[in-house]
Parts: structure tokens; C-alpha cells; sequence
């Protein structure tokens, strides 16, 4: 690629420190700009990058070449919006990392099951003894290994809808859908502009290349092998993680090894002994007879339907609630099964769940925080019952992401021995 004479780095979390760090390793002038004062910016400084923090002041795109947009930053934020009026290109980090990276590239999207899916298909080449590297929205950046990998392994990338709305050449060899449900709707304008960024995985992809997808999901963009996946497909073996929505992630996850050509035998390994990923349907502990589960990863509706269908007919005690995305929880409500037991509510969207759990005719608690929720429900418990914390919702209110999120319940379900 052509190296631009002066690059520009908005927001300076994981992956816009990786993008800034690529680009001034290939001796770019670079820029790092984040509103806020309190980024950590130690090593940006080390390798020459000329760091920002608390502005966003206009003047910085002076003689820029092209502008990087980490994920979390709106288009229409003062900067972007500057950069595009005035012609400048804007990539996402992902962009960037697939145009210095030669590696043969899997891109992995969807609403829900994303980190999973690019988990399990990472182990299913650790299986088969083939060089693999995953990362992307939730790992490692996708630029952070520039010059880190032999050309012959493959990327497993997960990618979000921010990242794929600032694509331009990305082009996976295998790209895969998962699924799709409005989410990130206080962010998108609309679920069909959530979906358009969505299905931008495949819009480059030619007959070379192959786009796995549900088995009913409408026509895509770009040329590629079609192959379509069900819940119900034949699997070398079943998984170890549970839930039916787990069992889809690994016909997903199969189908896009098969296309890679890992045999079976491996494929078959990697789902007896996967264990899943953090913050999904993760068993913290067991405490006299009660089964405590960190799901802080089911961020909105549909994730949180399937942590809890997971543990259908058995006795739950449900934790929900953060901050608001622009979801209605109506559906959640009233496809709560009779299992469920006692629903502790917290953070900002309290009031919307309430009153979505009332139109249901479901009882709840206003717990307020997660000690509070963690302690009145382990508290109601009894043996054979599981507390799941799925909440349906992001985390800003009160945590900086999920994780935290998920480590609190850890260290409060840790606290009740």
C-alpha cells in the first residue's frame, strides 16, 4: 500500500494505540488525538507518535493523508465529520491492518456469538496444527500483529459494525455472518443502516473467496461461494459449550473451518473440548448447591434470550439491566420462561425494563447496582437454582465495558464464600 505522508489517529483505547504504533513502525508522521485527558499514551509517546488528549481541535488534520477512526467514535464526531468534508479518507483500524497484513483473512460478524465463533474456529486450526492468530474487536487488534506472523498463518478477525463501516478493500477470504438483530441502535441511524454495515464483510469478496451465512438470510453484496448453515447441521462432534445458540456458532465455525480445509478430525476436537469464552455463559462458582454465571457479555436482547434459554427449565435467578443502546425489551419480557424465579434490576435502563416486566406481568426488584443484585439474589437462592447475570444491556452506566462488568461479579460471587 501507499503509505500516506501524514496520518491521523482518533481515539487512542486498544486499537487506536495498535493502528498509531503500525503506522510510525513504517516510519508515517502519526497523530493521536482522544477527548479524553486521562488516556494512558506512554508508548504512543516512545515510538515518535505526537499525542493529543482532551481536544479535538480541527487544526490537527492539517496536511493529514488519511484519518483512523477507532470503533467507538461516531462519524459524526467533530474530527471525522472535518475529515470528511474536507476529502480526507477515513479507515478503521481494520482497514489499515488488512491492507499491511498479507495473511489469508476469516472475518466473523453478526449481532451475537461473534467472540465465540472466531474462539472456536481459532482452536480448530490450533487442532489441526495450523498457524492461527485471532483477533479484532474484542482481542487483539488486527494491526498489532504487523510484522508479528509468518506470511503463512491465517486471521481469525472478529468484526463489529463500527469497524465495518469504515471499510473500503477489506476483503476476507472467508467472511461469515452470524446472525442479525437490531442492536447499536443509539449509535446506527436504523436497523437497515446496523445491517447495511454489517453486510459490508462481503461486498468485496469475489467468486474466489466464500460467504457463510444463515440459512435464511436474504441476498448479499459481492461475489463469493454462498454456504448456508443451520442449528440443526451434522457436526463432527457436539460441542462442549452449551446452548442451542452455541451449537449455531459451531456449525458457523465448522463450516467456515471445512472451507479452509482443516479435516474433521480436528474440527471434531476443537468442539469436545472448547471451553467458550469469558463473560458468556461462564460458571464462576458453585456455592452450596447454587450455580452462579457470568453472561456480562449478552449486551442486548437477543444475546441475553439466549443465555437464558440456555438453562431452560431450570430454577433462575436473573440479574438484568446497564445502559441503554435504543432497544425495546418487550420481547425479553415476554418470552421469559416460567423458570425464572426473581429478576433483579440495576442501572440506568431499570425504569425501561420495569415497565417492559410489567406489561409482561412479570415481578422484579429495583436492586440499583450489581452488589446489591448479587446479594439479593444469592440471598433468595437455593440449591439447584442458577443466578445468571445476562443483563441485556451495555455497561457504561456504571463499568467502563462488559469485562468489568463480568470481573465485579466474579470478585462478588467470590465474596460469598
Amino acid at each position: 500500500m501507499r503509505l500516506p505522508r501524514r496520518a491521523l489517529v482518533v481515539g487512542l483505547a486498544r486499537s487506536g494505540q495498535a493502528a498509531a504504533l503500525a503506522l510510525a513502525r513504517r516510519d508515517v508522521p502519526t497523530v493521536g488525538v482522544d477527548r479524553s485527558a486521562d488516556v494512558e499514551v506512554g508508548r504512543l509517546a516512545e515510538a515518535g507518535v505526537e499525542v493529543h488528549r482532551g481536544t479535538e481541535e480541527e487544526g490537527l488534520l492539517e496536511d493529514v493523508e488519511l484519518l483512523i477512526k477507532s470503533p467507538g467514535v461516531p462519524g459524526e464526531a467533530p474530527l471525522p465529520a472535518a475529515a470528511r468534508a474536507r476529502g480526507i479518507p477515513i479507515w478503521s483500524e481494520i482497514e489499515l491492518g488488512f491492507r499491511l497484513l498479507r495473511n489469508p483473512l476469516i472475518g466473523i460478524t453478526g449481532t451475537n456469538g461473534k467472540t465465540t465463533t472466531s474462539e472456536l474456529l481459532g482452536a480448530m486450526f490450533r487442532a489441526a496444527e495450523r498457524p492461527v492468530a485471532v483477533a479484532g474487536n474484542v482481542g487483539r487488534p488486527l494491526t498489532s500483529f504487523d510484522g508479528a506472523l509468518d506470511k503463512d498463518a491465517w486471521i481469525v478477525c472478529e468484526l463489529s459494525s463500527f469497524q465495518l463501516e469504515d471499510v473500503h478493500r477489506l476483503r476476507p477470504r472467508i467472511a461469515v455472518l452470524l446472525n442479525l438483530v437490531p442492536d447499536h441502535l443509539d449509535r446506527h441511524a436504523s436497523y437497515d443502516a446496523y445491517r447495511a454495515a454489517k453486510l459490508r464483510i462481503f461486498e468485496n469478496q469475489t467468486e474466489a473467496d466464500v460467504a457463510i451465512v444463515p440459512h435464511d438470510l436474504g441476498p448479499i453484496p459481492g461475489g463469493a461461494e454462498r454456504i448456508e448453515f443451520r442449528v440443526d447441521d451434522a457436526l463432527p462432534a457436539e460441542p462442549l459449550i452449551p446452548g442451542a445458540h452455541n451449537r449455531e456458532n459451531a456449525a458457523a465455525a465448522t463450516a467456515a473451518a471445512r472451507a479452509a480445509e482443516i479435516a474433521d478430525a480436528a474440527i471434531a476436537e476443537a468442539l469436545r473440548t472448547f471451553p467458550g469464552v469469558e463473560h458468556r455463559l461462564e460458571l464462576v462458582a458453585e456455592i452450596e448447591g447454587v450455580r452462579f454465571v457470568n453472561d456480562s457479555k449478552a449486551t442486548n436482547g437477543a444475546a441475553a434470550q439466549r443465555g437464558i434459554a440456555a438453562y431452560a427449565g431450570q430454577p433462575l435467578r436473573l440479574i438484568l439491566g446497564g445502559s441503554l443502546k435504543g432497544e425495546s425489551f418487550d420481547e425479553l419480557a415476554e418470552g421469559l420462561p416460567a423458570s425464572v424465579r426473581s429478576i433483579d434490576l440495576i442501572g440506568e435502563a431499570t425504569d425501561e425494563l420495569a415497565a417492559a416486566l410489567g406489561r409482561a406481568g412479570r415481578t422484579f426488584r429495583r436492586s440499583g447496582d450489581l452488589p446489591t443484585a448479587v446479594g439479593a439474589a444469592a440471598g433468595d437462592a437455593e440449591p439447584g437454582d442458577v443466578v445468571l447475570l445476562s443483563p441485556a444491556c451495555a455497561s457504561y452506566d456504571q463499568f467502563r465495558n462488559f469485562e468489568e462488568r463480568g470481573e465485579t461479579f466474579r470478585r462478588l460471587v467470590g465474596e460469598l464464600w
